[in-house]
């Protein structure tokens, strides 16, 4: 049985912003209310008691917050935009290759329906799909409040698990990132315990430019094997500048391994994790530069 709360559903985004506002506490961990958009992570929370907000402020009106748009060479998708408005989007293949690749193994059909990419981020969990495939994009955050508004990169949101700097007055309202090059390769991978509904085991995007033979910019997001999804830093830098060859992304696969610190839990062992990293970290690598043909999306 659910406890009991308050029930907000405002009519427009300035009036869930001064809710929002009205029931902000001073830190964001001790926030008195809860943002409500498709709600396939909060509902599954409340009904194991984990969190007893004071108030839920329900999103799911707002259709300012639920819009995909390219302009000004960067793409920009709402906060309350579903995975399945992800995936059902023409361009979103050359866009975000790697988020569309992830949205079509995201959960099931009903949740990809109501589940947002603004929620999947504000979750916070280390095993998110979307934010691996949006950190290789060099994504920003765009956070929101009655005060107004500012942009964080995705790569500075999360500062450990479940934590960010997203203030308890703040929403997010957008995500957005520049249109990838036309030479730029961009691919993810998920490993879970079956092809459905299967909490992420380990994920990896990577997203790199080449250009006469050699790297020009790389990205490597890992998901699930760490306290939050993070770039493979070291690995992407022994990557840039040099010719793609199978020893080098060897090499780059190994240090990305060795750099994780996945644990172990009831979905796979830290060991494994660390082999899995290395050997898809490889994979898609190897498909990026060219030296492989095979499909970015994978369950095992």
């Amino acid at each position: 049985m659910l406890h009991e709360f308050e029930f907000e559903k405002p009519r427009d985004l300035q009036d869930a912003l001064a809710l929002i506002a009205n029931n902000a506490k001073e830190a964001a961990e001790d926030s008195g209310h809860v943002l409500l958009a498709g709600g396939s992570n909060i509902i599954p929370a409340f009904r194991t008691n984990q969190g007893s907000p004071e108030v839920v402020i329900d999103l799911g009106g707002i259709d300012e917050l639920r819009f995909i748009k390219v302009e000004n060479g960067r793409v920009s998708i709402g906060g309350r935009t579903t995975i399945s408005d992800i995936l059902n989007h023409p361009d979103m293949p050359a866009l975000a290759p790697a988020l569309h690749q992830c949205s079509k193994i995201f959960a099931g059909q009903m949740v990809r329906n109501v589940a947002t990419i603004g929620g999947n981020i504000a979750c916070g969990s280390p095993a998110s799909d979307s934010v691996p495939a949006l950190l290789v994009l060099d994504a920003e955050v765009v956070l929101v409040s009655q005060h107004g508004e500012r942009s964080v990169p995705l790569d500075e949101y999360f500062t450990g698990y479940k934590q960010t700097v997203r203030h308890a007055h703040e929403l997010i309202a957008e995500i957005s990132w520049p249109i990838p090059a036309a030479n730029a390769a961009s691919l993810f991978r998920k490993v879970g315990r079956r092809k459905g509904d299967a909490i992420t085991v380990v994920g990896v995007a990577v997203h790199f430019v080449q250009q006469n033979g050699l790297c020009n910019s790389a990205r490597i997001a890992l998901g699930a094997v760490g306290p939050m999804v993070y770039r493979a830093k070291r690995a992407e830098a022994a990557l840039v500048g040099n010719a793609i060859s199978a020893e080098l992304i060897d090499e780059v696969a190994g240090i990305a391994a060795a750099d994780s610190t996945p644990i172990d839990d009831v979905r796979a062992t830290g060991d494994y994790r660390k082999q899995v990293i290395g050997t898809v970290t490889r994979r898609l690598l190897r498909q990026a530069a060219g030296l492989d043909a095979e499909d970015g999306v994978c369950h095992d």
